[in-house]
C-alpha cells in the first residue's frame, strides 16, 4: 500500500475524500472501502482507489479503510478517522486544556504543597476543511488547532518575579510539519564493528550510504505506514538487513541501532553428489533445528545449466534458542494474509543461502532442495499442523508463503530416532527464509514512559522506542527462556504505547514478553521488582500483578542493568472484574488500549534524571514537536532544526555541587535583558581524580529568534551553588570572547559570564554544540561529548579535567553564612 487515506475533520452537510493506492504485479486494479469494519456497496458510492461522501451526516464519522486485490493477493491501508461535527460544533474549543510545569525549587509552593503552574496548551487535533478546501488526493497541509493568544505573568519567586508566557486562546491555523527522521547506527551483531559505507535501500531504491562509524539518518517520505529499509554490505561480509524501522509521525528523529549478521565462513560441495548441510550451530551443543538437502544435480546456473564442479555454499541460520540474536532478525515478522491484513509469524529459525561456483565465483541458482525441521524442536504441539516455509520481500518487509511443511519418515539422529516436517524449496534470488507458524493468541500490552520516578500524568514522554521480544519459557524456570519467537517496536504517542504480544488465555505462563525502552540511543529504566513488589509503582493492581509475574532484569541479581522487564503475557479473562482494565488487551480491543485513561493499567519505564531541572518562560514539551510555540523567547527558534549548546564546568572541592545556567536575551532589542529560561545539573564526580567533578550545563545558543532576521548573543551566567570562587577561564575561550565584542562583565568571582558564541566552538574552548532535527538527541550526543571532553567521542564517565570553559575552587562554608547562589534566591536585588 503506497498511499493511504488520511484522517479529516467535516462539518455535517460538506463533502469528503478518501484516496488510497496499491502497488504490485499485477497492477492491483480492485479496490474495496470499509466503514467501521463494513464494506460499502460499490454501486451506491460508485469507488475505485478514491471514495467521495457527499452531504456527509453524523452517524457517517468513524474509521475508513481500504482493501486492494489481484490474484497474487491482497493487501488493507491503514484505517482513517473521520471526524463529523454538528452544525455550529467547534473541532478547536478556545479554551486552552490545561498543562502543568514545574517551578524551580525557590519558587512557593502553592496550598496543595505543589510546584507546578498550569500554562495552557493546544491539542494539536485537526480543524474542519472549509467547503473551499480542494478535495483531491494531493498532499493538502489541512488546518490544525494550534495557539493564537498567549500572555506573559510573573510568578514571585524568592524576593524577584519569574516570567512565564501561558496559552490563553486556541485556534484553527496550517498544521505544524516537522520533518520524521530514523537515525541510528549499522553495526556487525558479533563484534559491535561499524558497517562503513554499506548501502540503504528504500523500498527497491537506493537512498545514501551509511557513514564511516556506521551512522545513518533517512528522512521518512510522506505518507509512510511502515518504514521498510535494507542495508547492504557491499563487500557481502553480512547478510542483507531488511529493517521495520519505527518512528514518531508527530515528527522529529527516532534513533534505531541495527545489528547485522555475520555470513557463515563458505564450504566446499561437490555438485554432482547429494549434499546436506545443518540449520544450527553445532558448537552450541545443541541439536540442529534442521538440515537443507540438496540433492545431486541441485546446483543450476542463471542460464538453467546443471553445474556439477565445486560450489562454494554459506548457509547462515540465525537460531531463535539464541536470545542474542533477536536484534540481528529481519523484519517484523510478519505476512499479509488473504484479507489483506498484516498478521504476525512465530520464527522458529531464518536462514540466507549463498551459492558460487568454486573456480569463477559466479552466483548459483537451485532446483528443487529439500527443508527438514526437526519435529523435537517444536515444543507446541498446534504448531507441528501449521509450520510453513517463507522467504522475505526485501521491498515490503512482508514476509511470502513458499510452501507448507508436512510430516515425513524419519532418520537416524546422533542420539536417536528423529521425525521431520518436511518441504521443498527453489531458490532463483538471494532471500531470507524462514520456518514459522501464523500464530493468532494474539494481545496488546499497554506501557507508559515518563521523565522521573513521580510518573506524573502530564510528564509522559513521547518518542520514546519501546520493544518488546515474545519469549517461550521452559515451565517453572521463567528466566530461563527456551527460545524468542517474535519482536515487536512501538513508539510511544501522548497516551504512551500498544505492543502487539503473543497471548495465552489457559496458560498465563505459555508465551512470556521481555520489554525494553530507548529514548535518542539512552535507555530507560524499569520499575523494581525486588526486594518487594510495589503495585502502585508498577502500574498495575494486584491479583493481575501476581498472574503477570512482573520481574525486572536485576530481580535475582542486582548487578544486572536495571532497564528491562519481563511478563507473562497472560490473556485477560473477560469474566474476571480485575483484568478489563489494562495492561494486557485482547487483540481485537486495540482502540481500547490507545484511548485508555492514565489511571488504567499500564506498565512503566522511566528517565533517570539525576538532579537535573529545566525551565523555559515558554512552555515547549521536547518529546511532542507540535508544542512548538513561535516567540521572541522561544528557547528553540526553529522547530525544524534544534541546536544544543553546553559549557563544561570543572569543580574542584569535596562535594559535587548544582550548578546553574541563567539565559538572558544579550544583543537583541527586542528580548535584551528578558530571561529566556533556566537549567540546573548537578556535577559529577571523576572517579581518576579527587575531590574533583566536572558537570556539562545547558545554555541557550547564540543565533537568530524565531523571526530568522536578527541574531542574538544569550547572556549565559553560569552560577554554582555553594561557597564557590571562580580560579580558571579556558584560555582559548577568553580570547575568542575578546576578539568578538562586547565582553559580559565578570565582576563577580562566584560566577562565570559570556555572551553566547554564534560558532560551534568545540572541545578546546569547553562549549560543546550539537544540531538535530530531534531536541532530545541533540542534548543526550552534546552531553556525551562534554562528558568525554572531545569534539566526536561519546562518554557516561565525567572526565572532568578534560575539555573545561570554566572552573571553580568550592569549600565548605562557616555555618550561618550564605552562598551567592543562596543569596541569588532570596535577595536577588542585593546579590
Amino acid at each position: 500500500m503506497v498511499l493511504h487515506p488520511k484522517a479529516k475533520v467535516r462539518v455535517a452537510g460538506q463533502e469528503v475524500t478518501f484516496c488510497c493506492k496499491a502497488s504490485g504485479t499485477p497492477v492491483p486494479k480492485k479496490y474495496y472501502w470499509y466503514h467501521n469494519g463494513t464494506l460499502l456497496e460499490r454501486k451506491v458510492h460508485r469507488y475505485g482507489s478514491r471514495l467521495v461522501l457527499r452531504g456527509l451526516a453524523l452517524e457517517q464519522a468513524g474509521t475508513y479503510h481500504c482493501k486492494a486485490s489481484t490474484e497474487a493477493g491482497a493487501i488493507r491501508s491503514a484505517p482513517a478517522q473521520l471526524t463529523v461535527l454538528a452544525q455550529g460544533q467547534q473541532s478547536c474549543k478556545p479554551e486552552p486544556e490545561p498543562s502543568l510545569v514545574e517551578l524551580p525549587s525557590e519558587c512557593p509552593q502553592d496550598a496543595a504543597g505543589s510546584r507546578y503552574y498550569n500554562v495552557g496548551r493546544c491539542p494539536p487535533a485537526p480543524c474542519a476543511g472549509s467547503p473551499a478546501e480542494p478535495s483531491g488526493c494531493g498532499g493538502d497541509t489541512g488546518r490544525c488547532c494550534g495557539v493564537r493568544r498567549m500572555e506573559t505573568r510573573q510568578i514571585p519567586c524568592a524576593g524577584s518575579l519569574l516570567p512565564v508566557k501561558v496559552v490563553t486562546e486556541c485556534g484553527c491555523g496550517p498544521c505544524a510539519q516537522p520533518r520524521v527522521l530514523v537515525q541510528g547506527r549499522v553495526t556487525a551483531a558479533d563484534t559491535g564493528e561499524p558497517l562503513r559505507f554499506g548501502q540503504i535501500f528504500l523500498g527497491g531504491r537506493k537512498v545514501g550510504f551509511t557513514g564511516y562509524k556506521g551512522s545513518f539518518t533517512i528522512e521518512v517520505p510522506p505518507d509512510t505506514q511502515r518504514l521498510v529499509a535494507r542495508f547492504v554490505d557491499r563487500q557481502q561480509r553480512f547478510v542483507d538487513a531488511v529493517k521495520v524501522l519505527p518512528f514518531n509521525h508527530r515528527g522529529g528523529a527516532i534513533y534505531q541501532e541495527v545489528k547485522m549478521l555475520r555470513k557463515k565462513e563458505p564450504v566446499d560441495l561437490d555438485g554432482s553428489r547429494s549434499n546436506t548441510i545443518a540449520l544450527g550451530d553445532e558448537a552450541s551443543g545443541q541439536e540442529p533445528i534442521g538440515e537443507l538437502v540438496l540433492p545431486a544435480g541441485a546446483f543450476l546456473r542463471p542460464s538453467g545449466e546443471v553445474f556439477k564442479g565445486t560450489v562454494k555454499a554459506s548457509v547462515t541460520f540465525l537460531d531463535p534458542r539464541d536470545m542474542a540474536t533477536a536484534s540481528a532478525a529481519s523484519s517484523d515478522l510478519s505476512f499479509a494474509d488473504a484479507e489483506g491484513e498484516i498478521v504476525p509469524l512465530r520464527t522458529y529459525g531464518m536462514f540466507a543461502v549463498d551459492f558460487w561456483e568454486g573456480e569463477s565465483g559466479a552466483a548459483l541458482q537451485t532446483g528443487p532442495v529439500e527443508v527438514r525441521m526437526d519435529t523435537g524442536q517444536v515444543w507446541m504441539p498446534e504448531h507441528l499442523q501449521k509450520m510453513k516455509l517463507w522467504s522475505l520481500n526485501p521491498e515490503t518487509g512482508l514476509w511470502e508463503e513458499e510452501g507448507a511443511l508436512r510430516p515425513a519418515g524419519g532418520s537416524r539422529g546422533k542420539r536417536e530416532e528423529r521425525t521431520f516436517l518436511v518441504g521443498n524449496l527453489e531458490i532463483r534470488e538471494r532471500r531470507l527464509f524462514n520456518l514459522d507458524v501464523p500464530e493468532d493468541r494474539r494481545c496488546f500490552v499497554k506501557v507508559r514512559a515518563y521523565s522521573n520516578e513521580k510518573f506524573n500524568p502530564y510528564e509522559q514522554l513521547e518518542g520514546v522506542v519501546i520493544s518488546l521480544i515474545n519469549l517461550e519459557p521452559q515451565p517453572g524456570y521463567p528466566a530461563n527462556p527456551r527460545a524468542w519467537g517474535r519482536f515487536d517496536s512501538v513508539v510511544t504517542g501522548p497516551n504512551g504505547a500498544c505492543l502487539p504480544a503473543f497471548c495465552d488465555g489457559r496458560r498465563p505462563d505459555a508465551y512470556s514478553a521481555y520489554v525494553t525502552a530507548t529514548l535518542g540511543g539512552e535507555e530507560l529504566e524499569a520499575v523494581a521488582s525486588s526486594p518487594k513488589l510495589n503495585p502502585n509503582a508498577v502500574g498495575v493492581s494486584q491479583p493481575y500483578l501476581g498472574k503477570l509475574g512482573y520481574r525486572r532484569s536485576d530481580h535475582d541479581d542486582p548487578d544486572l542493568k536495571k532497564t528491562a522487564f519481563q511478563i507473562n503475557v497472560a490473556k485477560p479473562d473477560p469474566n474476571n472484574v480485575d483484568e478489563t482494565n489494562g495492561p494486557i488487551y485482547p487483540y481485537r480491543s486495540l482502540e481500547e488500549c490507545e484511548e485508555a485513561p492514565v489511571s488504567a493499567n499500564h506498565l512503566r519505564f522511566y528517565r533517570v534524571e539525576v538532579d537535573k531541572y529545566e525551565y523555559n518562560v515558554v512552555p515547549f514539551k521536547e518529546s511532542d514537536l507540535t508544542s512548538w510555540t513561535g516567540d521572541y523567547l522561544s528557547w528553540w527558534p526553529n522547530p525544524q532544526e534544534f541546536r544544543a549548546c553546553f559549557i563544561k564546568v570543572q569543580i574542584e572541592g569535596p562535594q559535587e555541587y548544582m550548578v546553574r545556567s541563567r539565559n538572558v536575551g544579550g544583543s537583541h532589542p527586542r528580548t535584551r535583558g528578558q530571561l529566556y529560561g533556566l537549567r540546573d545539573s548537578r556535577s559529577v564526580r571523576d572517579l581518576l581524580l579527587e575531590s574533583t567533578s566536572g558537570a556539562c550545563v545547558e545554555f541557550k545558543c547564540g543565533g537568530m529568534l524565531f523571526d530568522q532576521s536578527l541574531v542574538d548573543r544569550t547572556l549565559v551566567s553560569i552560577i554554582p551553588q555553594g561557597s564557590c570562587q571562580r580560579t580558571g577561564i579556558n584560555s582559548l575561550l577568553r580570547d575568542y570572547l575578546s576578539r568578538h565584542p562586547p565582553m559580559a562583565d565578570n565582576n563577580h568571582t562566584a560566577a562565570f559570564t559570556m555572551l553566547a558564541p554564534l560558532d560551534p566552538l568545540g572541545h578546546n574552548y569547553g562549549i560543546y554544540t550539537v544540531t538535530d532535527q530531534n531536541p532530545r538527541l541533540a542534548k543526550e550526543i552534546a552531553i556525551g561529548r562534554c562528558f568525554d571532553g572531545t569534539s566526536d567521542g561519546f562518554s557516561r564517565e565525567m572526565k572532568a579535567d578534560a575539555g573545561t570553559a570554566v572552573t571553580f575552587t568550592c569549600q565548605e562554608r562557616p555555618a550561618g553564612r550564605e552562598s551567592l547562589f543562596q543569596r541569588l534566591l532570596t535577595a536577588p536585588a542585593e546579590a
